[in-house]
């Protein structure tokens, strides 16, 4: 899947027992309803987030992660999360229209 967004925020990376580190970014997408998603990074995939910089216009390729827990009380919660495995700028298209109105003006010919 992908995300296309604004990147809005770039959280600290976080280190875990036995050697795990993530981090997050806070993403606004580019839709009608615009959302702030929050997605993750893990282990080596943290640093693909240094070469990005605050209001960038970003795309995201993502895994969707949903995991099951049990409380102590046995009443069961599930969880989801969103994990980024590559991020790039988004290659804008080409506009050309101002050329091309110039010579449909002469395509047609008087007779």
């Amino acid at each position: 899947m992908e995300i296309l967004g604004i990147l809005k925020k770039i959280f600290e990376i976080k280190h875990f027992k036995n050697g795990f580190q993530k981090r997050e970014i806070l993403v606004l997408t580019e839709e009608q309803y615009p959302q702030n998603l929050l997605i993750e990074f893990i282990q080596s995939k943290v640093k693909l987030i240094e070469n990005f910089s605050l209001e960038d216009r970003i795309k995201i390729f993502i895994n969707l992660k949903g995991r099951e827990w049990i409380t102590p009380t046995g009443e069961k919660k599930y969880f989801n999360s969103i994990q980024g495995w590559k991020i790039e700028k988004p290659i804008e298209p080409v506009n050309n229209n101002s050329s091309s109105t110039a010579i449909d003006e002469f395509d047609e010919l008087p007779f």
